[in-house]
C-alpha cells in the first residue's frame, strides 16, 4: 500500500487478557468520561510488552484518505446521524469499552460503518443490530436469540459481544487492529487462513489485501476514518451536534405505542424527531405494539420532562391515535406476500427487515415451530401484514 503521505493511527491502552472485565453496564456511566486514546503521529510500530497495554498502528494511506473523503462528502449526513444516535446510547455502550480499555473512537467507527446508529438495522446477509452480528456468531458469544428476545438489537449486550469478539481476534492476530477489523467484517476463519499463508500478515500488505472481499477492503479504512473524525472533528471541518443525552425514562400515564409517542412528542430538541431514539433505547419493543399504562419507556431526560405536556394534549394525542390506527387499517388491507428465504436469513431478521408485525405471527402463519424457528434457503414464506415495498 502506498500514498502521497503516511501517518500512523495509534490505539492505546487495550486490555487483552481474557481475565479482564467485559460486562460494564449503565450504572458505570460517567457523562464526563474521556473519549479514549486515539492519536496521530509519524513513526513505526510501537508495541509494549511489559504489561497489559498494547499499541496498534495502521497506515493512513490513500485508502483511509478516500474513506475520509466519503465520510466528509456524500456520507456526511450518515456520519452526523450516527453520532447523534450514538450519544443517546453512549451510557449503555461506552462504559463497556472504557472498562475493557478500548478507545471510544473505535466503538464509534464500528457503529457508524456497521449500522449508522440504527439499532434495528438488518443487512441483506442477516447481520443484525447496532454492531451487526450474524446469528451463529451472536449465539457463540452468549447473546440470546429466541422468539421473545434478540439481544443483537440490544446496545449494551451487543457491545459486550463486540468487545469479547475483538479480544479473541487481538489475541489471535497478535494485537493487529487491521486484521481484527477485517475478521469482524469477513469472518475470522477466512482472515486467519490468509494471515497464516503470509510472512507479513498485515491488512496493509498488498498480498493480503488483494485476497480480501471488496467490502472488507473498504470496511477497515471506513472504520478507521470514522474513528479519526470522532476523535478530532475540528481538524476535518466536522461539527457534531450538541446532544443533551442524559438518560431517563417516561412512565406512561396511558397506553401508547412508541410510534404514537414519537408523533405526540414532535421534534422539539431533535432535528429529525424522536422515533429513532426511542426505538434505539427500547430495542425489545416493537414500535407499533401498544405498551400498557405505567410502562417505563427509556428516553432522554429532555423529552421525559415534557412528556405529560406534549402527549396528554388532546389535539396531539388524538392525532397520534388516528395516525397509528391508519397503519392498522392499511395492514388489514394488504395482500399476502411471498418471500423466498436466502442464505444467511433467520426468521427474526426476515421479520425485522420486512416490517412484519411479530416473529410469532409469521411463524404461526407458516407452520414454523419455536423456539429455534428453523428455516432453509429456498423456502417460501407467506408474509401477512408486513411493510409495503
Amino acid at each position: 500500500m502506498g500514498g502521497s503521505f503516511r501517518y500512523w493511527i495509534v490505539l492505546c491502552c487495550v486490555a487483552l487478557a481474557y481475565g479482564g472485565p467485559v460486562t460494564a453496564g449503565a450504572a458505570d456511566y460517567n457523562a464526563q468520561a474521556p473519549a479514549g486514546s486515539l492519536a496521530e503521529y509519524s513513526g513505526s510500530l510501537d508495541r509494549e510488552l511489559n504489561g497489559s497495554e498494547i499499541a496498534w498502528t495502521a497506515e493512513r494511506d490513500s485508502l483511509v484518505a478516500a474513506a475520509l473523503n466519503d465520510w466528509l462528502t456524500w456520507m456526511r449526513p450518515m456520519l452526523i446521524d450516527a453520532y447523534e444516535q450514538y450519544m443517546y446510547m453512549r451510557h449503555l455502550m461506552w462504559p463497556v469499552y472504557e472498562q475493557a480499555g478500548l478507545p471510544e473512537a473505535l466503538l464509534f467507527g464500528i457503529l457508524a460503518k456497521e449500522s449508522g446508529g440504527r439499532v434495528h438495522s438488518v443487512s441483506r446477509m442477516g447481520a443484525s443490530g447496532p454492531l451487526q452480528f450474524m446469528g451463529f456468531t451472536a449465539l457463540r458469544l452468549g447473546l440470546r436469540i429466541d422468539d421473545e428476545r434478540d439481544e443483537r438489537f440490544d446496545p449494551l449486550a451487543a457491545t459486550r459481544a463486540n468487545v469479547a469478539y475483538l479480544r479473541e481476534r487481538f489475541i489471535e492476530y497478535d494485537g493487529d487492529l487491521g486484521l481484527a477489523l477485517a475478521a469482524y467484517n469477513a469472518g475470522e476463519t477466512r482472515v486467519l487462513r490468509l494471515a497464516r499463508a503470509l510472512d507479513d500478515p498485515s491488512f496493509w500488505n498488498p498480498d493480503f489485501f488483494r485476497q480480501l472481499p471488496r467490502e472488507t477492503q473498504e470496511y477497515v479504512p471506513y472504520v478507521l476514518a470514522a474513528a479519526m473524525l470522532f476523535q478530532d472533528p475540528q481538524a476535518h471541518g466536522v461539527e457534531f451536534p450538541v446532544v443533551d443525552a442524559v438518560p431517563s425514562q417516561i412512565e406512561l400515564l396511558e397506553s401508547k405505542t412508541l410510534s404514537e409517542l414519537s408523533i405526540c412528542l414532535g421534534q422539539e430538541g431533535s432535528r429529525a424527531g424522536w422515533f429513532r431514539t426511542l426505538r434505539n433505547l427500547n430495542p425489545h419493543q416493537e414500535h407499533d405494539v401498544r405498551l400498557p399504562e405505567g410502562y417505563p419507556v427509556q428516553a432522554p431526560a429532555e423529552i421525559a420532562e415534557r412528556y405529560a405536556e406534549a402527549c396528554l394534549d388532546e389535539t396531539r394525542n388524538e392525532l397520534a391515535r388516528r395516525l397509528h390506527a391508519s397503519r392498522d387499517e392499511r395492514r388489514a388491507l394488504l395482500a399476502v406476500r411471498t418471500y423466498t428465504v436466502r442464505s444467511g436469513d433467520t426468521l427474526s431478521t426476515i421479520v425485522h427487515r420486512q416490517g412484519c408485525p411479530s416473529l410469532r405471527a409469521v411463524a404461526e402463519a407458516n407452520g414454523i415451530q419455536g423456539p429455534r424457528y428453523l428455516i432453509r434457503p429456498g423456502q417460501q414464506l407467506q408474509l401477512v401484514g408486513c411493510r409495503i415495498h
